[in-house]
């Protein structure tokens, strides 16, 4: 009996004793080095956010007395309402124009461009229209500016909002048929043919098949192209001269040499123009790394 009591003691000590070891190990297989990374590059992100912020609610002689670093003692929304006032607001509403003016039409004809590539598999003109998309994506917008200049002096089209618009929309295009071909491609085909049977027609399978299924990637390839025309600067600034045809990132360049003195509206115009950005992907980053994700791993 004794004995017996001995040997369960010893058991019930064992895993204690080789728990230590076990914790150590898996503390060892940790990756400190990521981690470490991860937050260096947090650090990295957040401090310029910072400094943005605090120093947009300062005036300009906290700015220069203070630490660039410090809150504001007396925050003040200065700044703000200085930027509002020099036509702020019509330049926010050209970009909101140009965006929503590039988005919907670049989308409808990538879907429809996307889903006559994936149905017409066997048609060579087709293959070669998808070729003509992928070659667009190795094309930078800096490469043919000139040519994209001198087209909109031809179309009389210079300083206006549409002449921003439409090579928007051809930029747009091919990244945006990429990612709809692969939502569309795996769509069953049985889905296809079921409802052929019931008498729709190519038109009928686009609008009650293929546009509710592939809805993720629509929402995705809205949301990229409309950061990246909402960021543009190149186009603006060849494509437009007068001052009431400004978007928001060339209205913020012009800001800073009319405020070069004054950085703290500078910064607060830089709020200002990032945060429709922020608001956006905050309310859609699900729907645009699922859609990422989804069009890619299947």
């Amino acid at each position: 009996m004794a004995l017996t009591t001995t040997e369960t003691k010893t058991a019930a000590v064992r895993p204690a004793r080789s728990g230590g070891p076990v914790r150590a190990h898996k503390l060892l297989q940790l990756n400190w080095l990521g981690g470490l990374a991860g937050w260096v590059w947090l650090a990295i992100v957040l401090i310029p956010l910072y400094w943005i912020v605090v120093t947009s609610f300062k005036d300009q002689s906290a700015y220069f007395s203070q630490n660039p670093f410090a809150l504001p003692n007396a925050p003040t929304t200065a700044n703000y309402q200085l930027v509002i006032e020099s036509d702020f607001p019509r330049y926010f509403i050209n970009s909101v124009i140009v965006t929503i003016g590039t988005i919907l039409p670049a989308v409808a004809i990538s879907f429809m461009a996307a889903y006559a590539i994936i149905r017409g598999a066997g048609s060579r003109f087709l293959a070669g229209v998808n070729g003509l998309f992928l070659m667009g994506l190795a094309i930078p917008l800096q490469a043919t500016i000139i040519p994209v200049y001198l087209l909109i002096i031809k179309m009389h089209l210079y300083d206006s909002l549409l002449a921003l618009i439409l090579p928007s929309i051809a930029f747009s295009i091919p990244l945006s048929v990429l990612v709809l071909s692969n939502f569309i491609r795996d769509v069953p085909k049985e889905l296809f043919e079921s409802m052929r049977v019931d008498g729709a027609n190519e038109w009928g399978m686009l609008r009650g098949l293929a546009l509710p299924l592939t809805r993720p990637a629509l929402v995705t390839v809205s949301i990229y192209n409309g950061l990246a025309v909402w960021n543009g600067f190149l186009l603006p600034l060849i494509l437009t001269q007068s001052p009431d045809k400004r978007t928001l990132p060339l209205a913020l360049w012009t800001f800073q040499g009319q405020f070069s003195v004054n950085v703290p509206a500078v910064l607060a115009s830089v709020v200002l123009t990032t945060l429709p950005i922020v608001i956006l992907y905050a309310v859609s980053r699900r729907q645009l790394l699922s859609g990422l994700t989804a069009g890619f791993s299947r």
